[in-house]
């Protein structure tokens, strides 16, 4: 976590745009779509315990507002995917990797915290970066899905979520610099089609996709930053030359998948624009009932020093422990990188309802084509 902060301090101002659809929608159908079970591959805003499962789990005080414990989950309570599944009226997703009370019935979750895209050459000690890339989630699922004997027309009907690529960001910016960043973009989506192209291969329809949030609003970045540059921030106080990049790679994930609605017959893809969602509750933070945006629940963070969300460290040569905030439901970010149940419900109940999707369908209404609805 601490490499994302450093790295990302070194990005120039500058600003982006998006790009609108190129197809018209196809109409929604007129009621809910009979949604057996979830499919989800990502990182670390939608894994539910499999990093904790495969290295070492976080300890307290993640989890306490919600589920009173550390459940494997980068927030005081439920992250997004949670959400989404209790407005499917299904359980919350087991993490693949662990094998503790773990519940397939309806679906299964294959993300991992600092998970990429692309294979990248690093590692989870020295750069938290997840072995587990997105074609080794997608292997992972083709395994579960060979080995599943029971209800087996559950993979036709399920939806796939995916929500990915904020890493492949950061890694780029670690290694190759911004403009080579950029240059690294078109790989990126185009091995993300791949994954894609392969779950298809395997039966998957109905497909609802994140682009990347905007990664130049995390507060623990933002803490680093005194006297920065004429430009370097936006209007609200994000750093804007990473939202720039992050907005490039939404625009090419956009077209990517505009054209993969073409190429995969009887497919629907839903691309959820996560980077407004979010970045609209920031912009507007005290209106919507938070503190201001870049304020930290969990952690100590400043230009010198950091101790991350439940660990012990010092400040200012003082002793210190990260515990949480005294009111975790009035903060969006829970650690500096990740946000709070509180804000994960808020962007869940704006994106559930197809207010940031195209085609702008509710997720109720996201099945394959050949699926009958209730």
């Amino acid at each position: 976590m601490a490499s994302i902060v450093v790295f990302f301090l070194s990005l120039a101002a500058g600003v982006a745009t998006g790009q609108p659809s190129l197809l018209p929608p196809s109409p929604p159908p007129s009621r809910a779509c009979d949604i057996p079970a979830i499919y989800n591959f990502g990182d670390s805003n939608s894994d539910t315990g499999g990093i904790a499962a495969a290295f070492y789990p976080p300890g307290p005080p993640s989890g306490e507002t919600f589920f009173k414990r550390p459940v494997g989950r980068a927030s005081d309570g439920r992250l997004i995917i949670d959400f989404v599944a209790e407005k499917l009226g299904l359980s919350y997703l087991s993490a693949y990797l662990d094998s503790i009370k773990a519940d397939y019935t309806h679906g299964a979750n294959f993300a991992t915290g600092g998970a990429t895209i692309r294979r990248v050459n690093e590692s989870w000690f020295v750069n938290d970066v997840s072995p587990f890339s997105l074609d080794i989630q997608v292997e992972q699922f083709n395994q579960f899905k060979d080995r599943t004997i029971y209800l087996p027309e559950d993979f036709a009907k399920a939806i796939y979520t995916i929500d990915i690529g904020q890493n492949d960001i950061a890694y780029c910016f670690r290694t190759l610099g911004v403009e080579a960043s950029r240059a690294a973009i078109p790989d990126i989506v185009n091995q993300f089609a791949t994954s894609i192209q392969q779950l298809y291969g395997k039966g998957a329809r109905a497909f609802w996709i994140h682009n990347t949030g905007p990664i130049g609003c995390l507060p623990v970045t933002y803490a680093k930053i005194h006297d920065p540059p004429r430009g370097y921030l936006d209007k609200t106080g994000c750093v804007a030359g990473q939202n720039v990049v992050a907005t490039e790679f939404n625009k090419q994930l956009k077209a990517k998948v505009i054209q993969l609605r073409s190429d995969l017959a009887g497919a629907v893809l839903t691309y959820v624009d996560m980077y407004s969602a979010k970045y609209q509750l920031i912009a507007n933070a005290k209106d919507q009932g938070f503190n201001k945006w870049s304020t930290i629940c969990c952690g100590y963070h400043d230009s010198d020093e950091d101790v991350y969300c439940g660990n012990q460290g010092k400040i200012n040569g003082t002793e210190v422990f990260a515990g949480s905030c005294k009111d975790p439901t009035k903060v969006i970010s829970w650690d500096g990188v990740h946000y709070t149940e509180a804000a994960n419900n808020w962007i869940a109940i704006h994106i559930t309802d197809g207010s940031f999707s195209d085609p702008p369908f509710s997720i109720l209404e996201t099945c394959p084509n050949h699926i009958s609805v209730s």
